[in-house]
């Protein structure tokens, strides 16, 4: 069924009376028509009917309201949106698959996050495209706007750069700061790898898994498996395998080397593959059907670059036990609104801090138990719309957060 398209097509010299579904070559577009005049609004929660509905939503109701949270400051979770709404912020750098397109053209996809906060977590969001790459000027900017907002959700933001901005926005603010394209990625990675090793009699510790891809997402999972216990992992770029014996390491690249590896391999991500349990894709490009011949028995592919994964489906089933994808329309897709609604959700439930590695790890494990007694090999993860997933991960996440004693209630 088609999407339900609610707002009106824009003023003044956007095409306001044109077709609303017309796209900028002149032809109907679907998309275009879903898009046209936005994918979200602002919407009161309460009514102002008359003066004395004014007079409480505004002056001099609010006044009392103002002055009580200037005593006690924690009472703006109370009486204001704060404990119920995340910053989605970008600078249009890494959007998607198109890369560096700037601020203005990646608000559609900015939008798409924020409602997917509020579809699948109950979680409001401001998409938020800043007019810069340089990131002292980031941190400062998202520093100075954080009284507003309970959470801020870094996207789409280029390697290496996020990695610092991400760790000196967590050291600065007191509330979750969460890179998805790491974090997310990450975390729905872990939950279809644990099902997928249980479905063929293995547990993490006895898989050797090889990464393709050592930006943002590749780093994450890489840290993340390792947290999780998994055998070994190595992490290839476009130079092969990040080992310490390179010396054209960046310093987030000489970090990876050093928690990873422990097999000691060097050369190719071909020559990596030879004998590995599990191929985990998240850098374009494509791996040679030769090299996904020598892979171990019942190995676990999960190429998830998009459009085009790194292994398409029909090579790696001829070799793989389970196999996984970044698109919707193959089996298992590797989709971060699995995670990042509820991760936020249960975070800002009970008001953390910041989002530690345990809550991640609590986030993957509820989200592979959603379908653990369902397995099989088109099934090793649930799907978006399944309606168990974001309250068993929000559960999960403020649960940990208590645990380890980042909850403020």
């Amino acid at each position: 069924m088609a999407a339900e398209i609610v707002n009106p097509a824009s003023d003044g010299n956007t095409g306001a009376d044109e077709d609303p579904g017309t796209a900028p070559d002149g032809t109907f577009d679907p998309a275009f028509a879903l898009h046209r005049g936005g994918k979200m609004a602002i919407q009161a929660t309460v009514p102002v009917r008359d003066k004395d509905d004014l007079s409480l939503a505004y002056t001099p109701g609010v006044a009392k309201v103002c002055s009580a949270i200037a005593e006690q400051p924690e009472l703006v979770h109370d009486y204001t949106w704060k404990s119920q709404v995340v910053a989605v912020v970008t600078d249009g750098t890494a959007v998607l698959g198109l890369g560096d397109i700037g601020p203005e053209a990646s608000l559609p996809v900015m939008e798409g996050k924020a409602i997917l906060f509020k579809q699948f977590g109950g979680v409001d969001a401001v998409p938020i495209a800043l007019a810069t790459t340089d990131t002292d000027e980031i941190i400062e900017t998202v520093v100075r706007m954080a009284p507003s907002f309970g959470g801020v959700n870094l996207e789409d933001i280029s390697a290496p750069r996020c990695f610092e901005i991400e760790r000196r926005l967590q050291e600065a603010l007191d509330i979750p700061v969460f890179h998805d394209d790491q974090h997310g990625t990450a975390v729905v990675t872990l939950a279809a790898l644990r099902n997928a090793a249980k479905l063929t009699d293995r547990s993490l510790g006895q898989l050797r898994a090889v990464i393709s891809g050592a930006g943002a997402a590749g780093v994450a999972i890489a840290k993340i498996l390792i947290e999780a216990g998994i055998g070994d992992v190595a992490v290839c770029d476009r130079k092969g395998v990040v080992s310490a014996d390179r010396e054209d390491l960046t310093d987030v690249k000489r970090d990876l080397a050093g928690f990873t590896n422990k097999a000691g391999l060097t050369g190719s991500l071909e020559q990596a593959l030879d004998g590995a349990d599990v191929f985990i894709g998240v850098s374009g490009g494509t791996v040679p059907e030769a090299a996904v011949a020598k892979m171990a028995k019942n190995s676990l592919i999960f190429a998830m670059a998009n459009p085009t994964p790194e292994i398409h489906p029909d090579v790696a089933h001829k070799y793989a036990a389970v196999v996984a994808t970044g698109r919707s329309d193959f089996p298992n897709q590797i989709n971060n609104v699995l995670a990042f609604p509820g991760i936020f959700a249960g975070a800002m439930q009970v008001r953390a801090s910041r989002i530690t590695e345990g809550m991640k790890l609590a986030a993957a494990e509820a989200l592979a138990a959603v379908v653990a007694d369902e397995l099989s090999a088109d099934r090793v993860i649930p799907s978006p719309f399944d309606e168990r997933v974001a309250p068993a991960v929000t559960a999960a996440v403020a649960a940990a957060a208590r645990a380890e004693g980042v909850a403020r209630r």
